[in-house]
């Protein structure tokens, strides 16, 4: 089970909308983690909640702790093991209101109150405040936050696309984020005057940011801050990957890390047509000219290769098409391929890759696809 592959699961599992067949697979999957310690007793559904949110806390600490892969997912496994165990499959996730009868691979808007909407394509979702108020309305594809909404302090949303899905988000400043397959960006609902613009992502999302010259707009990417007036840009830092990338288009951004070396923190300034790269392990920034579209074309529903390693390949395939892939063929894994795949189907991905490098593969019942 690959670790992308397993948050997804067990986020599933925290918010009550995991299937049958998934809680099997997330079941057997715990008994293989050893040393389970299943003698927590609870008096009540609210200890049960607290354990669950210090537990959810903990997970997102090790996520972000700077070490191996491999290190990372033991304390992923080993915490998740004992939720699993501790917890049972009935458990029901009392601060939410809303039912968790979320349809598998669905788009989500997460409320402030930790509650969930289904966003449903050509859709018509209203977001409203405690009170009512209305403060966002979706049109089609696209969620729009109005500015004129009466809110005065920060109050977050979360949007959560699935893999295979995009979705387009409006925010209250008129910065649109085009999400990409299995990405999340948690925004205010309204920014506020005399503050910055901060919003939070993981995965992948193509920026065009309104020009405020007062209010600069940071994208927070886990120990990377993305710093900008006004542009347009490509940003991807999936969990599993090991760096973040940021492609600018347009306009001027700054990136610096938090992870201090030598006694001080690294900034680069990014131009147009360059990619700035940053280390998550290292914590290093770099940067080079780049050909731009390469970055940008999961917009247009294309995929685009070059000079990319195979496993880095399978990742993105998995996301864009919402299938598991099984590469058994450890002697192409870190091989580096070039390729170009319009708006077609997997299958038509799979031959393409056979007729052009002899790549044998298998489409199971289950539709997982294994390479050979």
């Amino acid at each position: 089970m690959r670790e992308h592959e397993f948050r997804e699961l067990l986020k599933k599992y925290l918010d009550g909308s995991i299937s049958e067949e998934e809680n099997n697979l997330l079941n057997t999957f715990n008994e293989e983690v050893s040393s389970v310690n299943k003698n927590v007793q609870f008096k009540n559904e609210s200890d049960k909640k607290d354990f669950k949110d210090s537990l959810w806390s903990e997970i997102s600490t090790q996520t972000n702790l700077k070490k191996g892969k491999t290190n990372t997912w033991k304390l992923l496994a080993a915490t998740a093991a004992i939720f699993i165990g501790v917890l049972g499959y009935n458990f029901i996730n009392t601060n939410s209101s809303t039912s968790y009868n979320i349809p598998e691979n669905a788009i989500t808007l997460e409320l402030e109150d930790g509650s969930l909407k289904v966003i449903e394509e050509n859709g018509t979702v209203k977001v409203t405040d405690k009170t009512g108020a209305v403060l966002g309305q979706q049109n089609g594809n696209q969620l729009v936050y109005s500015e004129d909404s009466s809110v005065e302090e920060l109050v977050f949303n979360t949007l959560n696309v699935p893999f295979g899905r995009k979705f387009e988000l409006k925010l209250s400043d008129g910065t649109i984020a085009t999400l990409n397959a299995g990405s999340s960006l948690k925004y205010p609902v309204k920014f506020l005057k005399g503050q910055d613009r901060n919003v939070f992502i993981s995965g992948e999302a193509y920026l065009n940011v309104a020009k405020d010259s007062a209010h600069p707009f940071i994208v927070n990417a886990g120990e990377l801050n993305v710093r900008v007036l006004g542009t347009q840009f490509n940003i991807s830092t999936y969990p599993e990957d090991e760096t973040t990338e940021v492609v600018l288009i347009e306009g001027s951004v700054s990136m610096s890390s938090n992870i201090s070396r030598n006694g001080a923190k690294d900034e680069i300034l990014l131009e147009p047509g360059y990619k700035g790269s940053f280390g998550k392990i290292n914590g290093e920034l770099d940067k080079n000219q780049v050909n731009t579209e390469i970055y940008t074309s999961w917009m247009f529903g294309e995929l685009i290769f070059r000079d990319m390693t195979f496993d880095n390949i399978v990742k993105k395939l998995e996301r864009h098409y919402n299938v598991s892939i099984v590469n058994n063929n450890s002697v192409i894994s870190a091989k580096k391929f070039n390729a170009n795949f319009g708006n077609q189907p997997i299958e038509k991905v799979l031959e393409e890759l056979k007729f052009n490098y002899g790549l044998e593969y298998k489409i199971m019942d289950d539709g997982k696809v294994v390479i050979e």
